[in-house]
């Protein structure tokens, strides 16, 4: 069985200024050209980033397009989690471990995933730490099966969460200005003592955002 150790805990040296450089290039240049060109992609919201790094990327996931997109477009570089399987193929490793991602196991919130997470936020060159709460791809059209562990790890780094809502990426195309993906980035929410409260609040951001119904877990009814 694999030692995922070495994946799963990252310090601020990690994100150093190769890593910083060539998540940049990667998606800031060539992914940017490929969402422009491909899926005319839209941005709004940008004024919401803040300025510092005291914040965690926290958008709806419709596709494995999302994470180098968010990358490539916001002014901070990212960190993602990634499910440690992903770990196991060579290349794949190589890949998101020069892109920033650390290793978590989907089953539990480890000790590990939140001191990188607390690491992330002392990185030299201001990454900030992006999830999707919802844990895994969803179809579009609904908000629901939000896992709390972002509004707590919002709340022990001392961190806003900024919703982010995706519209499009699940349709993939490879044919010119086929495509249609906006990203509409909303207002920071700032951290709670009480997890639930972050999560109504990112829910219905999103809803506003992305325009799909969000279903509360708390009251299993259809907000909005």
């Amino acid at each position: 069985m694999k030692d995922y150790k070495k994946f799963t805990q990252r310090k601020a040296s990690f994100y150093n200024i190769w890593r910083t450089i060539f998540q940049w290039i990667i998606c800031r240049i060539f992914y940017m050209i490929r969402l422009k060109v491909v899926y005319r992609l839209k941005v709004e919201g940008l004024e919401n980033v803040p300025k510092d790094n005291d914040y965690i990327v926290c958008a709806n996931h419709l596709s494995t397009l999302d994470p180098p997109m968010l990358a490539g477009i916001f002014p901070n570089r990212i960190s993602f989690m990634a499910k440690q399987e992903l770990f196991d193929i060579p290349f794949i490793c190589w890949w998101i471990d020069w892109m920033g991602t650390f290793a978590v196991n989907r089953e539990s919130l480890a000790p590990s995933t939140i001191k990188t997470v607390m690491e992330i936020k002392k990185s030299r060159w201001k990454w900030v730490f992006g999830i999707f709460p919802q844990g895994t791809r969803q179809k579009p059209g609904e908000i629901s099966d939000i896992t709390k562990g972002f509004a707590g790890l919002a709340k022990i780094t001392k961190c806003s969460v900024l919703p982010v809502g995706i519209v499009g990426t699940e349709k993939a195309t490879h044919i010119p200005f086929s495509g249609k993906v906006t990203v509409r980035i909303g207002k920071p929410i700032p951290y709670e003592k009480d997890p639930d409260i972050v999560v109504e609040k990112w829910g219905k951001q999103i809803e506003e955002l992305t325009g799909y119904k969000y279903i509360s877990d708390k009251s299993g009814v259809t907000n909005g």
